[in-house]
Formats: C-alpha cells, structure tokens, sequence
C-alpha cells in the first residue's frame, strides 16, 4: 500500500502561480511512476504530467499545460511537486496525485487539492 498526500492548492488570480506537492508514504518501493489528473465539475479525471519515479527523467506533459507547468520529484523525500505557473481559469479543477506501480493494475490516489483560478 502507498498513501499519497497533496498540499499546496488554493485560490489564485489569473497569471499566478502555485506549486503542488505529493508526499508518498508506505511501499513507496514500489513505484513506477507519479503524476498529476485534475478533474473539473461536470468533466472526466484527466492527466496533466507524469515522471518515472526513479531511472530518468522523460517528462509527460498534457498539451494545455505545457510550457506552463513542470512536474519534478525529490526521491529523498519521497515527494513529487507540480509547479504551475501562467494559470487560467480554465485549470480549476480539483488535482489528484497518482502512483502507477510495478506489478499492479490498480493505481494509487491522493485525496485531491482544489486549485481555483479567478478571472
């Protein structure tokens, strides 16, 4: 099992900045890889980045936020963050950590942080 914890969401006006943080606890071993899905009301879980948990550094961005937000890990702390920078009101949503692990099918999930970019 891994427990996954986000942080750092809030409210923000258009053209600011936050950073996201995910600490994972438990059998963080078995990690593959972490990302970031954001759901907006009314709308489906979509992944916005992901980075292998350890062995490299091939970034996934979706196309609305690249250029905009880079993900990054500290394995030391066991946490990968979410830097967004340039928001829109178009990126509320509430963010969900994920965990892909070797091994399983099922994947694990953070409780979710809401982000709200006002106009």
């Amino acid at each position: 099992q891994v427990q996954l914890v986000e942080s750092g969401g809030g409210l923000v006006q258009a053209g600011g900045s936050l950073r996201l943080s995910c600490a994972a606890s438990g059998r963080t071993f078995s990690i593959r890889a972490m990302g970031w899905f954001r759901q907006a009301p009314g709308k489906e879980r979509d992944i916005v980045a992901r980075i292998p948990w350890s062995g490299g550094d091939t970034t996934y961005y979706a196309d609305s936020v690249k250029g905009r937000f880079t993900i990054s890990r500290d394995n030391a702390k066991n946490t990968v963050y979410l830097q967004m920078n340039s928001l829109k009101p178009e990126d509320t949503a509430v963010y969900y950590c994920n965990a892909m692990h070797y091994g399983l099918s099922e994947d694990s999930w953070g409780q979710g942080t809401q982000v709200s970019v006002s106009s």
